[in-house]
């Protein structure tokens, strides 16, 4: 028998006894089970920012992605001998994360993103960093940052020119230096890959997964408070962003010739993005301006249809939360939200109000329909996991 000595280039012959017992192999694979043993811990620091800052699409997958790694190193621990997890982060702490296989170490006096720039860099000196909120330290080379979409460089008007202009300038120059870039979906893979001027092969793309919205009960203190029980009602939730579209909701609904029912928009009580509203639609809907997940999970399943007219996404987060809470879903016509729903949403375009309308009125006219895409949405809610977000995330930082 021969083995290969990866150390010099050499064959090793191996003579085998009567008894079995192959001495100068016994003692290679001793040898062998050494070296992994004590082989360097491989270190990996989590920008910790996030738990500093207000929940939003981008922050709910950094926390969740952060519970499902640190659920993966308790299932898998022999996976994880030689690698480390810590999240670092600022003394502003203001969302309690919950695990136990990751430490979270705060660091520094500073915070924001001068912390994030001048102090992060120095405490995650050693090992590789990771940054999963859209930017980063521009000093740090041995950094993955996540991505999440391009929309400062393909929809500029929805932000404000400041921080339109600091963005760019930090995706830009990360896209340039940083290890590998994460993204949310192969649309938005596309288009850093574009705006940033860096070869697709650099970026991976990860879907999110929806099982956060199930960790709580449903509370429904809203829909009695609000009489939403009387009859059925439409759910709009996002942002105040322009680029999420609302006022075309506004707009739709002005257009059709008999409203028998109500509308909740969640997350849009500014008048100034809804305009005035016509007597129409005045006594139809309620605006709440935040909601808790109890809340929004009950809003999810008593709602009639699900409303996400948005003109541009990188994923597109609350209709995968709606066809998983078994709510039929309207939605833009646009790549991510297809990659998203697949067969499991009516489809919009997002700037024509009359098609809005049309199918506003078709999902809450036809029960059929209404089965339909709720049965639809159920099973392809199936095929996103935070689980499966997880451990393709570990795969990836494997690899490299």
């Amino acid at each position: 028998m021969a083995i290969f000595n990866e150390t010099n280039g050499a064959l090793i012959r191996i003579y085998q006894d009567d008894s079995g017992y192959c001495g100068p192999l016994r003692n290679i694979l001793l040898h062998g089970k050494a070296i992994l043993k004590n082989r360097p811990v491989r270190k990996f620091y989590i920008n910790g920012r996030f738990l500093t800052q207000t929940l939003t699409g981008v922050q709910r997958y950094a926390i969740e992605l952060m519970l499902a790694l640190d659920s993966l190193i308790k299932a898998e621990p022999q996976k994880f001998n030689n690698i480390s997890f810590t999240i670092l982060a600022p003394k502003d702490i203001i969302h309690k994360l919950e695990v136990s296989s990751i430490e979270i170490r705060q660091v520094g006096r500073l915070s924001g993103q001068i912390w994030e720039q001048f102090e992060l860099p120095w405490h995650s000196r050693g090992g590789t960093l990771i940054s999963l909120c859209n930017i980063g330290p521009l000093c740090r080379r041995d950094q993955i940052v996540t991505i999440h979409d391009a929309a400062v460089f393909a929809v500029p008007d929805s932000f404000s020119f400041a921080f339109c202009l600091w963005y760019r300038m930090i995706q830009y120059g990360l896209g340039q230096i940083v290890t590998r870039i994460l993204t949310v979906s192969e649309f938005s893979k596309k288009d850093i890959s574009r705006y940033l001027n860096i070869s697709p092969e650099k970026i991976t793309a990860i879907y999110h997964g929806h099982e956060h919205i199930y960790r709580t009960a449903p509370q429904d203190d809203l829909i009695v408070k609000n009489g939403l029980k009387k009859r059925p009602f439409l759910l709009a939730v996002s942002s105040l962003s322009p680029r999420k579209n609302f006022q075309s909701i506004i707009l739709a609904l002005e257009k059709l010739e008999k409203i028998e029912f109500d509308v909740v928009i969640v997350g849009g009580t500014n008048q100034k993005v809804f305009g005035a509203q016509s007597k129409k639609l005045e006594s139809n809907v309620t605006y709440m301006d935040h909601v808790s997940d109890n809340q929004l999970r009950s809003l999810y399943e008593h709602a009639a249809c699900f409303i996400y007219p948005s003109l541009y996404e990188g994923f597109g987060l609350p209709p995968l939360e709606a066809i998983a809470c078994g709510c039929p879903v309207i939605a833009s016509d646009i790549p991510p939200i297809r990659e998203v729903c697949g067969p499991a949403a009516l489809y919009c375009d997002p700037h024509n109000v009359g098609d809005i309308a049309e199918k506003i009125n078709r999902m809450l006219t036809d029960e059929s329909l209404r089965q339909q895409f709720i049965e639809s949405g159920l099973q392809q809610a199936k095929l996103f996991s935070w689980a499966k977000t997880a451990r393709q995330f570990v795969d990836l930082l494997l690899e490299n």
